[in-house]
């Protein structure tokens, strides 16, 4: 990953500041290109080069994933919000809504079906593309362990029976149609109501999608020696009813108890792996005998995986009384 990545994780992330800020005038190629110093041609270029999409495509797509939220959350006028988005009028935010999704947006109002939005792009995620974090700088933060009691709700999600840890995960995922890690995110993120939802705009900042592992069978053996399923999913509540994309599965999950290993907010690229290793001997060492439980490897029970620099980094494990 080079200096022209990291650059167009600033475009993109200029972007999507600049629409939440309703400022059009600072959304110009133009404008960025002179904050950067090189000529609107040379931006154009490398952003598609790196991107996969042009300036304008992207933009576009941007726009309308936000507005989508507005229609989908608010009982605004659609052309109020077809103005704040940059649209000419309520009959262009209707042609542009509906070539993007295939629902106009009064229809999708009154039935807010999945679609597959357009995320943030991630041209220097380092988590995806394992790097970062490779050095043991110390944290300021200790692994807090606590016990909870997670009511009943729902899981949507698709899984994979041989993969380890999320970049494996994508990359296999990636070969099956329709459920590579941009189609799954965009589905995902146009679904209402998801329970770990902080208002973020894509999966690691607060968009409520988590990993997590299923007690599966026919799952692979983990370090622990459970076999498990990877996951990538959304929680839900108990009482959704909304449609299920064809590629996802929804699974129930009962009232039950978890014990919590948190790790407060880190700088990913200098501490990922010092956190890794506190968690790590955390879970290994702690004393469950004393605590008057033990792990519920019972089949079908859940355990999800936060991974949000941000704000955290938790594991949250089923357990049952001894």
């Amino acid at each position: 990953m080079g200096e022209w990545e990291r650059m167009v994780q600033a475009i993109v992330e200029e972007i999507d500041e600049c629409i939440k800020k309703r400022n059009d005038e600072a959304l110009t190629l133009s404008t960025l290109a002179g904050k950067l110093g090189y000529s609107e041609f040379y931006i154009s270029r490398k952003f598609k080069e790196i991107s996969g999409m042009s300036f304008r495509d992207y933009l576009w797509q941007r726009k309308l994933s936000f507005a989508l939220k507005e229609v989908r959350d608010t009982s605004r006028g659609l052309l109020e919000i077809a103005l704040d988005y940059g649209f000419s009028s309520h009959e262009a935010f209707s042609r542009s809504f509906k070539e993007a999704y295939g629902i106009t947006p009064s229809e999708y109002r009154t039935n807010p079906i999945p679609v597959t939005l357009r995320t943030i792009i991630k041209p220097f995620d380092c988590y995806l593309v394992s790097i970062g974090g490779t050095n043991m700088a110390d944290t300021e933060n200790d692994v807090k362990v606590y016990f909870v009691t997670i009511p009943a709700h729902k899981y949507l999600h698709i899984r994979n029976y041989e993969s380890i840890g999320y970049w494996d995960f994508w990359q296999k995922q990636s070969k099956i149609p329709g459920q590579d890690c941009e189609t799954i995110c965009g589905l995902l993120d146009s679904i209402k109501g998801k329970l770990d939802d902080m208002g973020g705009t894509d999966a690691n900042s607060g968009s409520g999608q988590i990993m997590a592992y299923i007690n599966e069978p026919t799952g692979r053996i983990c370090s622990w020696g459970i076999p498990l399923a990877e996951s990538y999913g959304v929680r839900l509540p108990d009482d959704y009813h909304g449609e299920i994309p064809e590629q996802m599965q929804i699974m129930e999950v009962p009232e039950g108890e978890y014990i919590v290993f948190e790790h407060g907010p880190f700088d990913y690229q200098t501490q990922n792996c010092a956190v890794e290793q506190k968690i790590e001997e955390a879970m290994k060492n702690f004393d469950y005998a004393a605590s008057g439980y033990c792990l519920d490897t019972t089949q079908g029970r859940v355990f999800y995986f936060y991974h949000d620099p941000e704000r955290f980094w938790k594991y949250v494990r089923p357990v049952k009384k001894l």
